[in-house]
């Protein structure tokens, strides 16, 4: 297989050698299933440093799952979810939150894919006590976003601050919270204070297949492994999600990977930048490149590394992701076969 390492998702990268190599150490012998086993335990015990004694986490298959069945433990079928309009859970889920809940989503406006409180307060305004409604439950954020923003501390505290003045929860779509925890250099528990369930990822960042769904608040802890099972996500081997999350958790691995695309991405957007006829068309905070290219270039440098062009009205704004283990060498050979492009 050629040695490839592409720029259209974070998704398309391998496995972390540390990763298979834990798997590989916790694949001997016999032990009890369905999180009963020490391996497994070991796992809970370093997400609850990370996120504080009274947390609960509970580990799941993908993030889809992560999302939806944190939700589940959050809202009624007769309520409703505030959301970014450009939020993977809104554009990318297939209705999962819809079908598997029967919640309504109301996509709210976005700034770079940040929500705006002023819209939600409009809208709890019109929906709250009116029968003929769904009725307001949760605002969910997603940390960073999908239009690669990252929400700043106080930011958070703003949200979190008028979702508990509006007797509201918040659930916060953590698929790339590492890869916003390095930008913004804090920790996973400072990041997520006042957060009530965190959909956790790590298989964009290194892992194989594994997300995680910590619960912050006690008060909603209960049900939610009775959720997790009838959402067909409770593993019998769950040693093998708890060794990925051991690898990641030890020596900051989380960390290494997150820092290591985000600084590819840094590197990508500075190469791009000094290109005439290339204009960035966001900032560069997480492993996310946003860019506007001449429509005539997108196609034969899709044939270089596959890419997303992003929906809009241009056609011509392409998004670029770099990954734990984008190297230098990856950047710079894309960067030289756009130059070109702009000579001729």
């Amino acid at each position: 297989m050629e040695n490839r390492h592409l720029l259209a998702s974070d998704n398309a990268s391998g496995v972390h050698p540390q990763v298979l190599a834990k798997l590989a150490e916790v694949n001997q012998g016999h032990v009890p299933g369905y999180g009963d086993d020490e391996v497994t335990q070991r796992a809970l015990a370093l997400f609850r440093d990370h996120f504080g004694a009274g947390s609960e986490t509970l580990l799941l298959f993908n993030g889809t799952a992560a999302n939806v069945l944190a939700l589940k433990g959050m809202v009624h079928s007769h309520e409703t979810v505030y959301c970014c309009e450009e939020a993977h859970l809104q554009v990318d889920e297939c209705g999962a939150p819809e079908h598997y809940i029967g919640c309504k989503l109301s996509p709210v406006p976005g700034l770079r894919g940040k929500l705006t409180l002023a819209k939600i307060e409009q809208l709890l305004a019109a929906d709250r006590g009116v029968v003929h409604r769904s009725q307001p439950r949760v605002i969910s954020l997603a940390q960073a976003t999908e239009r690669g923003s990252v929400y700043s501390l106080a930011e958070l505290q703003a949200i979190v601050a008028f979702a508990r003045e509006h007797e509201l929860l918040v659930h916060m779509d953590g698929a790339r919270l590492a890869n916003a925890a390095v930008a913004l250099n804090v920790g996973f528990h400072e990041l997520c204070a006042g957060v009530d369930v965190l959909s956790f990822g790590g298989t964009k960042n290194g892992l194989m297949m594994a997300e995680a769904l910590v619960v912050l608040n006690p008060e909603l802890q209960r049900a939610y492994p009775y959720i997790r099972k009838q959402g067909m996500q409770l593993a019998s081997k769950q040693r093998f999600l708890a060794a990925q999350f051991l690898a990641y958790f030890e020596d900051d691995l989380w960390r290494t990977n997150a820092a290591n695309a985000n600084a590819m991405a840094a590197r990508l957007a500075e190469g791009l930048a000094a290109i005439p006829g290339v204009t960035l068309t966001a900032p560069v905070e997480i492993n996310m490149v946003f860019a506007q290219l001449p429509t005539d270039w997108i196609e034969p440098l899709q044939q270089l590394t596959p890419f997303l062009v992003w929906p809009g009205e241009t056609h011509s704004e392409v998004r670029l992701v770099t990954s734990f283990d984008t190297r230098p060498g990856d950047i710079d050979l894309f960067i030289e076969a756009v130059r070109p492009l702009s000579e001729r």
